[in-house]
Parts: C-alpha cells; sequence; structure tokens
C-alpha cells in the first residue's frame, strides 16, 4: 500500500514534468510565431518592393519605351530603350513587357498604313483632275502656237508652254507617289529623246549638257519611255537645284554590258553619309512608301523615283561622289527595255544631241561621175559599196542585187557639168515661220517624248526637221 507523503510527491512530480513540457511547447510555439511573422514581415517587405519595381518597370514602359517603340516604326535607326532591371529579361514579367512594345508597334505600323493609304487616294483624285486641266492648256497653247507666225508671240506662248510643263511635272510626281499610272501610252522613242524630254520640262535646262555616246538609233520600248523620261527629270531636277546657277550638269549617254546607263553629274554640294544611304534606300523602291516619311513639305521627287524603278525593272543608283564634288546620280535601261529605230526612216528630234558614235567608219568618196540624171548618194549606214558594182545596186552575199534609193535631179541642172555649176545662192532672209520653228527646237525634244495622241507636235518637228533638210540640198551652208 502506497503512502500518502509518496503519492503527493508523485503527483507533484508528474505536474512539474508536465508543466515543464507545457512550457517548452509554448516556448516552442513562440518562437515559431517569431519566425512567422519575422517572414512576414520579410515577405510584406518582398512584395513592397516587387510592387515599387513593377510601378517603375511600367512607368518606365509607358514613359520612354513606348514613344520610343512608337518613334521606331517610322524611324527605324532609332533605338527602343530596356527594362529598369536587367534581371527582368527573359523573364515572364520582361516578355510580357515586349510583347506589348511589339503589339504597339504593330498596331502603330497598321493604322499609319491605312491613314496613309486614304491620304493617297485623296490626293490621287486631286492630281488627276489637275492634270486633265493641265493637258487642256497644254492642247490650247499648241493650238495657238500652229496658228500664229509672230516670232513674239511665238516666244511668250513658249515660255507659257513652259510654265504649265512644270507645273504638270509636278502633278505628275504626285500622282506616282500616290499609287497612279504614270498617265501616258507612248509608242518607241529614241532614248536621246526621252532624255531630252525630260532636260526640257526643268527650269533651268539651259544649264544642262547632254553628251550623246549612244549608237545611232538606240531606242526604248514604248512603255518605258514616260518613266525614263520622269526619272531623268527628277534626277535633273535635284541636280539643278543643289548646285550653284553658274555650273553645268553634265550628263552622258553610254553603252553598258547590259544596257545602257545614263549618268547625270553635278557640281554641287554633295550629301551626307546618311542622305546618301535615305536616298539610295528611296530611288531603290524596295520599302513600301509612305507621304509622312517625305517631310514637310513632302519632297517626292526621289520617292517617285522609287515608284518607277520598282515597276518598269530600272536601276537608279545615287550612292556615288561626282568628279565635279557633287553626286553622281546613275540610271541604268536594261537590254531587254531597250529597242532600235532607223535613224533615216524615224530621226531624233533636231533639238536633240548627236551622237558621237558612227554605224560604220567613213569611207574614201568614190570617184565622180557624171551620170546625166542622177546624182550619188551616199551609202545608207550599215552597207558598203564594193569597186565594180553600180551605184544603184548592191549585191549580197548570195550575188543578188539589192536596189538602192536614188534621188533625181531636175532636168535643167542636170544639163549642166558638174565643173560649171553655179555657185550657190545665199541663204534668204529668216521667215516668221523659221523664227517660230527656231524657238520651238527645245519644244520638239519634250513633244518627241510625249504621248503618240499628241502626234501634231511631234509632227511640227519632224517638218522643221525636213525644211532644213530642203535647205541644206539647196546650196545653203551649215
Amino acid at each position: 500500500m502506497i503512502e500518502l507523503p509518496d503519492l503527493v510527491a508523485g503527483g507533484l512530480a508528474a505536474g512539474t514534468l508536465s508543466a515543464l513540457a507545457l512550457g517548452g511547447g509554448l516556448l516552442r510555439l513562440r518562437r515559431q510565431q517569431t519566425r512567422q511573422r519575422a517572414e512576414t514581415t520579410a515577405l510584406r517587405t518582398q512584395l513592397d518592393g516587387s510592387l515599387r519595381a513593377f510601378t517603375a518597370e511600367v512607368e518606365h514602359l509607358a514613359a520612354r519605351r513606348v514613344p520610343a517603340a512608337a518613334q521606331q516604326v517610322a524611324h527605324p535607326h532609332l533605338a527602343v530603350p530596356g527594362p529598369l532591371q536587367p534581371l527582368t529579361v527573359g523573364t515572364p514579367l520582361g516578355i510580357a513587357l515586349e510583347n506589348v512594345l511589339l503589339t504597339l508597334q504593330s498596331e502603330v505600323a497598321s493604322q499609319r498604313t491605312r491613314v496613309d493609304a486614304a491620304a493617297q487616294a485623296g490626293m490621287r483624285g486631286a492630281t488627276r483632275e489637275i492634270q486633265a486641266a493641265l493637258y487642256r492648256l497644254q492642247d490650247a497653247l499648241r493650238r495657238l502656237q500652229q496658228r500664229y507666225d509672230d516670232p513674239e508671240l511665238a516666244q511668250i506662248l513658249f515660255q507659257l508652254d513652259h510654265e504649265n510643263e512644270q507645273s504638270l511635272r509636278r502633278a505628275q510626281v504626285a500622282a506616282v507617289v500616290c499609287g497612279a499610272w504614270v498617265g501616258l501610252a507612248r509608242e518607241e522613242s529614241h532614248l536621246v529623246d526621252a532624255v531630252t524630254g525630260g532636260q526640257a520640262r526643268l527650269a533651268g535646262y539651259q544649264r544642262v549638257k547632254v553628251h550623246n555616246h549612244l549608237e545611232p538609233g538606240t531606242a526604248l520600248v514604248s512603255h518605258a519611255v514616260e518613266p525614263v523620261a520622269i526619272i531623268v527629270a527628277e534626277l535633273l531636277d535635284n541636280a539643278l537645284r543643289h548646285s550653284a546657277p553658274d555650273t553645268d550638269v553634265v550628263v552622258s549617254l553610254e553603252h553598258v554590258h547590259h544596257g545602257v546607263c545614263v549618268t547625270v553629274d553635278d557640281a554641287g554640294l554633295g550629301m551626307t553619309r546618311d542622305e546618301r544611304d535615305r536616298a539610295q534606300r528611296l530611288v531603290a523602291g524596295d520599302a513600301p512608301i509612305l507621304l509622312t516619311d517625305l517631310g514637310d513639305p513632302p519632297r517626292m521627287g526621289l520617292a517617285a523615283i522609287g515608284r518607277l524603278t520598282r515597276q518598269f525593272d530600272l536601276g537608279v543608283d545615287v550612292s556615288s561622289t561626282s568628279p565635279y564634288g557633287g553626286v553622281r546620280a546613275v540610271l541604268r535601261v536594261d537590254s531587254h527595255l531597250l529597242s532600235r529605230l532607223d535613224p533615216a526612216d524615224r530621226p531624233p528630234a533636231p533639238s536633240a544631241p548627236r551622237t558621237t558614235r558612227k554605224s560604220v567608219p567613213a569611207a574614201a568618196p568614190p570617184p565622180s561621175h557624171d551620170y546625166g540624171t542622177e546624182e550619188a548618194v551616199p551609202d545608207a549606214p550599215g552597207h558598203h559599196t564594193a569597186m565594180g558594182v553600180d551605184k544603184d545596186e548592191d549585191r549580197d552575199g548570195d550575188g543578188l542585187p539589192q536596189r538602192r534609193r536614188r534621188r533625181t535631179r531636175p532636168a535643167a541642172a542636170a544639163a549642166v557639168p558638174e565643173t560649171s555649176a553655179p555657185p550657190a545662192p545665199s541663204r534668204p532672209a529668216r521667215r516668221p515661220e523659221e523664227a517660230a520653228a527656231a524657238l520651238g527646237a527645245l519644244q520638239s525634244g519634250t513633244a518627241a517624248a510625249r504621248s503618240g495622241a499628241e502626234a501634231a507636235p511631234a509632227g511640227s518637228a519632224r517638218t522643221a526637221a525636213h525644211d532644213t533638210d530642203h535647205t541644206d540640198e539647196g546650196g545653203a551652208a551649215r
């Protein structure tokens, strides 16, 4: 039987142990709560820091990155700033922010293209009406030029027609930049006529010096005539505007391996590297052209060149420096856009510079013969007259005679021996018609490159050339 003191002692011991166990548990719980409180505080501090960092990142996105990304759509060379915290790159937050910028740029580009397309459509409609009015004015001026022979009036009409031509060129360039067709369908023309036709559309055309080194008869196919004339006019316009008024702009027409090159050299200040790169991008025509990219007011010349080079498979390079310190612009016309015209049947315009090349080397003059009713005629280009063969016939490789054209002289002239021919009469006084034709010499270059429908000006140029030929045959000195 257990004694009461022992029982009390055992209870006290058990109570003490229980109290100690309870105290230890309470102590552990308090420590755990303290640790949890510290962790909660740390997490709250971290959350507050993350929230502040995220807020700063969003503010940086809105204030710096979004405007830069929107500007980069129009100016690709601009850089978009990165995030404030480089550690966010590659994280879900960083990826989400980059997606925001990409989506923004895509939408800005889409809206920008849509607005620009609407602006171009409106400008196309306006330029169409302006072009129609200018063409009507041009026809009226041509009719007046053909009706009146007064030299002073002819000069005034020529000046008015030239001013109208410049306005028509500006309207045509604006229409081309806005996606319109060139507006004129032409027949095959000599390449030199297309170049001088573009020259005649400019103020200060007198400063342009054209050197023609092409083979006689080098021509353009019909659908390339007007684009080449527009491109040459814009290249010459840039050269004239950016060079001193007392300097010349030199144009050279040369054959190259794959076609023909028209080289324009000016003596201006040239361009910086950035300007040259931008100009080359525009004339290449690889990227879409927007009106908002052309400045205020828009400078459309290079943009029109880019449109035409892409549409008609032409090549333009403006990345070189001219020998005179300015800019060298080269227009390349490939062989598939070239044709050939017989210079005897369809000669170039009288105002066009004559080529420095000849079809065949000049042969020694044949011995003089007097047949009484026929006059010896120089051989046509590309043919040779062999000794012992009649002057009116040649024989080809098969020995077959080929009849030549011959010119007959009046019987009265034939009756007089050549040794006793009278001296050439002096040139008669200039008639009003000849004076008007001289004033329209430059204009005929433009008329030769115009639409086939405008046959009257071209006919006038050919009539003037025909009258000149008859004057030369009559004995007048060149």
